[in-house]
């Protein structure tokens, strides 16, 4: 069963019996997004968190020049919303679309509700991702004041070995904050240097 993946993530973090894996199941809704469809645009309201089953999404801002900034893959078995505007309750500041075909599964805020209510270790089970998402975010925060563009792009390499060959350079690059020449180039020196 595909939804057996958000089972097997859940219990690396806690332990759940059969009925509260079903109740969990119950809560989630399956969509499937075609490459470059959103599931959120900048400005809306986010009201959901969503997790891949397959494919890869992206979170997003786009600046004053058309440029755009990525903040976040979320490849296979990873989360990803719009953390601000789903906790604050304003509009959001990130896109977020389908960079390949993609099956997600969607919690809605009132289901993530209902769940702490009726399975309460759900509330640890989330805790430890959002505060895992904020290191990694601090962290990224320094790694672009302290490392060179070549460094960056090797803690990609490491943190989405699956994204390397399967998505396209200019989105890596606009994660790492290089030019997609200069991300080119930077792949090919890497790639030898293997």
């Amino acid at each position: 069963m595909h939804r057996a993946a958000i089972i097997q993530h859940t219990q690396k973090l806690i332990s759940l019996d059969e009925q509260e894996q079903d109740y969990f199941l119950s809560l989630l809704q399956e969509k499937k997004l075609l490459r470059k469809d959103y599931l959120l645009h900048e400005g809306e309201h986010c009201e959901h968190s969503a997790f891949v089953l397959s494919g890869c999404l992206r979170a997003y801002s786009v600046d004053e020049n058309g440029v755009e900034h990525i903040l976040q893959f979320a490849p296979q078995n990873w989360w990803i919303t719009d953390m601000y505007s789903l906790l604050s309750g304003k509009p959001a500041h990130l896109n977020i679309d389908a960079l390949e075909d993609s099956e997600i599964l969607i919690l809605s805020k009132s289901n993530q509700e209902l769940l702490y209510e009726k399975v309460p270790k759900f509330e640890r089970y989330f805790r430890i991702l959002i505060q895992n998402s904020t290191v990694a975010s601090r962290q990224r925060v320094l790694d672009n004041l302290e490392l060179s563009a070549k460094e960056r792009f090797a803690k990609f390499c490491k943190s989405y070995p699956s994204l390397i060959n399967s998505i396209p350079q200019k989105q890596i690059a606009a994660y790492i904050g290089v030019t997609p020449e200069f991300m080119s180039k930077m792949k090919a020196e890497y790639l030898r240097e293997m």
